[in-house]
């Protein structure tokens, strides 16, 4: 299955959310892929600070359970500073709908 969703990142953090992402904790690469995540790509729209994020995953529900992991809600909490978050601070995300898919 393809998810396609969008954040929002804090104005100026541009750079600060690309190097988080280029030394991604390992532990968080391996909950990415023990959940079922693959071909995991974030995209950064400049004029308006929103990111599109797609990846695949086996199953959706697995892929729900990864948001209780303890590595997961560090990570949260460790980007909390440069973009829109929840409460919680998990992402605000918003779910986008796929109109169009080309093997």
């Amino acid at each position: 299955m393809i998810k396609g969703f969008k954040m929002k990142l804090y104005p100026g953090m541009e750079e600060e959310y690309e190097r988080r992402h280029s030394q991604l904790w390992p532990e968080m690469k391996d909950m990415i892929h023990e959940y079922g995540g693959r071909n995991y790509t974030i995209f950064l729209d400049r004029e308006t600070l929103t990111l599109f994020g797609y990846i695949e995953v086996e199953h959706e529900e697995l892929w729900t359970k990864s948001a209780d992991t303890k590595i997961n809600r560090k990570w949260w909490d460790y980007m909390a500073d440069i973009m829109e978050t929840n409460p919680d601070n998990s992402p605000v995300s918003i779910d986008l709908k796929e109109l169009f898919h080309l093997d």
